[in-house]
């Protein structure tokens, strides 16, 4: 039986602070969500979604796009099943249901950032690097929504792409629009640098046309 990770206040929680790394690899990692303090289901990062973690060694900031997310049993002997009630009627009925069950995510690595430092000060971004790290993030490492201002700069080039397009055992077309929509927001619909994106998913997919029209046909703000 998996027991709960150790829990913090919501005062002390930073509000983009939203897991901690339970497995690790070189292209991804699974993370558990933090669990509210109030009887409620953890929020689910979005599906494309963008976020961060550390390699504590290096410092590198290593970046991420949600491609998973589950929720199930703590005791992965029995399943959950139907009681017929409502979320309200749960918390008032079942409350320990909420204790019971965890929610994890998976993310693909998609590049990292190094520590920033530029004429021996400490600059808010450093320099991206949009190919697999020399190292993931460690277990236990927090895992965080990345702020607008770091998905901007890090997709400034679009080498993330090929990347995505080549994850494995999820909807591949689905993960890059969703991505790519995720970004186009952040960038509050930069229509050039959507067209950039065209070009080089168009340049990626030269040889499969019906791929690269499923992918543009559901991206849109």
């Amino acid at each position: 039986m998996r027991l709960p990770l150790p829990q913090f206040t919501v005062d002390d929680r930073n509000p983009k602070h939203i897991g901690e790394v339970i497995e690790t690899s070189t292209t991804g990692y699974l993370a558990q969500c933090l669990e509210p303090e109030d009887l409620k289901f953890p929020v689910m990062p979005p599906f494309g979604s963008w976020i961060k973690s550390f390699d504590e060694e290096s410092g590198n900031k290593i970046l991420s796009v949600v491609t998973y997310v589950t929720t199930s049993p703590i005791d992965s002997v029995h399943r959950a099943r139907a009681l017929g009630l409502s979320l309200e009627e749960l918390r008032e009925q079942q409350p320990q249901i909420f204790a019971m069950l965890k929610t994890e995510f998976k993310a693909a690595i998609v590049g990292f950032e190094t520590p920033a430092n530029v004429n021996g000060n400490k600059a808010k971004l450093g320099q991206v690097y949009q190919y697999l790290p020399p190292r993931p993030p460690q277990i236990h490492q927090s895992v965080y929504h990345c702020d607008a201002e770091e998905i901007i700069h890090f997709t400034e080039k679009l080498d993330f792409l090929r990347t995505l397009l080549q994850a494995k055992d999820i909807p591949v077309e689905s993960l890059v629009a969703a991505s790519v929509r995720d970004i186009y927001r952040q960038r509050k619909a930069n229509r050039d640098w959507l067209v950039n994106v065209g070009r080089t998913l168009s340049t990626l997919l030269k040889d499969d046309y019906d791929r690269l029209r499923y992918i543009l046909s559901q991206i849109h703000w």
